[in-house]
């Protein structure tokens, strides 16, 4: 019996920002931006979007377009870093709107004996949320899972991660009827406690606020979206995370050089062209060129070879995120889609070939695992359209961007919106301060 993804879905928002303008508002080339790191657009929430939103979205799509009775998930899990509340599970809003907009067909809660939990470890967190999927279904081969990555990548205006901003959701049906990818049971694993990203609770003393109540104490703790990161030291820890996760992949499967029976390389994406950039330490490794200096480094990436690999098995990985930006726990995923869809548009048939994933998350950890597309792939991926619908977007200019960044709207950008939406946040009852409240239309 196999196990894998039986079918997959995404939600990405209807705003994006020209990469191009933002560069030259902040003073940067366009094309350091665009051809350096591969950004197009940046993908944006409106007003009433968050991460609970799009995980809705991307739900609801995986049911409809694949005709999933409800009833039949067993579990739910949310990996996200966007989470809306420190007890309460972001998807537990998103499964009680879907729940909504079902209950005419499938009666009322039609989600009540399912699981459903968050799962957090940055970028990383939705692949923990596979992999503890895909357990459930080795040990219940009868039942289903969901799994669904969504977030939110924001930055600090005029910081130096702001452009590699972007959104959505990306939804996995998880079985013992992998119709789209068959996951081998083989995971590499690395993990090492660092601070190259993270999203501290920072304090602050009470006259350092404004308008602070008499009753507050005299140091607040504030969480915001904005993370904490060192962005050098982050792309180091990236390379040593997914360099010794693979490491450990070859050790447990035994192979010499699985990346050469990978017709794509999947990675987690903070901008397009990352992937490619941090492959050249275990290229090297592999093929035994030396890595040692900044200009040994540089002839990797520039070596026939690489530049042959990133042609043939990363460089379809990395279009959608062009388009979108960093979509933290759900870009390993889009990157997988956006292959797939390529291949689907290109009429290439890559049925039985193997596909590997090295996910990244801050803080850190790295998974590595493979998985081989199944013979009725086309069928799942045709119901995709993802680079149709891409273009179908809203493009804003750059001082309704910073608006939106700033939270200075009160009315969405695109008032005539369709699908769920965020309507009011509890202020004045004191028992649900702060309580989230949505609908759909």
């Amino acid at each position: 019996m196999t196990f894998g993804i039986e079918a997959a879905s995404y939600h990405v928002p209807g705003l994006y920002l020209e990469i191009k303008d933002l560069a030259e508002k902040r003073g940067i080339e366009p094309a350091k931006l665009e051809k350096g790191l591969g950004l197009l657009k940046m993908g944006l929430p409106d007003v009433h979007e968050d991460a609970a939103t799009f995980a809705a979205e991307a739900l609801l799509k995986l049911i409809k377009d694949y005709n999933i009775n409800p009833k039949e998930i067993a579990r739910i899990y949310l990996g996200t870093e966007s989470a809306l509340d420190a007890a309460k599970p972001t998807a537990s809003y998103a499964v009680q709107m879907v729940e909504k907009v079902l209950e005419d067909k499938f009666g009322d809660r039609c989600f009540k004996n399912c699981d459903m939990v968050d799962m957090t470890f940055a970028c990383v967190g939705a692949v923990d949320a596979l992999h503890n999927s895909l357990d459930f279904v080795r040990v219940n081969p009868d039942k289903k899972a969901i799994v669904i990555a969504s977030d939110y990548a924001k930055y600090e205006l005029a910081s130096s991660g702001e452009y590699t901003q972007g959104g959505g959701a990306v939804a996995l049906l998880v079985s013992s009827k992998p119709d789209l990818l068959e996951i081998d049971n083989h995971w590499g694993v690395a993990s090492e406690s660092v601070f190259d990203f993270f999203k501290p609770r920072r304090q602050y003393k009470k006259e350092e606020l404004n308008n602070t109540p008499e009753t507050f104490p005299d140091k607040i703790e504030i969480f915001t979206d904005e993370p904490v990161f060192d962005g050098q030291y982050s792309n180091q820890c990236y390379q040593d995370r997914i360099r010794e996760a693979y490491e450990h992949y070859k050790e447990i499967t035994g192979l010499h050089k699985p990346y050469e029976n990978w017709r794509y390389i999947i990675f987690h994406l903070p901008y397009a062209f990352h992937g490619k950039r941090v492959f050249t330490e275990i290229y090297s490794i592999e093929n035994g060129l030396s890595y040692d200096t900044p200009e040994d480094q540089k002839a990797v990436a520039k070596s026939e070879g690489y530049l042959n690999l990133i042609k043939d098995k990363i460089e379809k990985t990395q279009r959608a995120s062009s388009e979108i930006g960093n979509m933290y726990t759900a870009s390993i995923f889009m990157a997988f889609l956006s292959a797939l869809q390529t291949s689907f548009n290109d009429n290439d048939d890559v049925s039985g070939k193997e596909i590997g994933f090295l996910g990244y998350g801050s803080g850190s950890k790295s998974k590595v695992f493979a998985g081989k597309i199944s013979e009725n792939w086309k069928k799942v991926v045709e119901k995709w359209n993802l680079f149709e619908n891409l273009n179908h977007r809203t493009a804003i200019d750059f001082d309704t961007y910073e608006k939106l960044h700033r939270k200075q709207l009160e009315e969405s950008v695109m008032a005539d919106y369709s699908g769920f939406g965020l309507v009011s946040v509890e202020s004045d009852n004191p028992v649900k301060i702060g309580a989230r409240y949505y609908t759909y239309k």
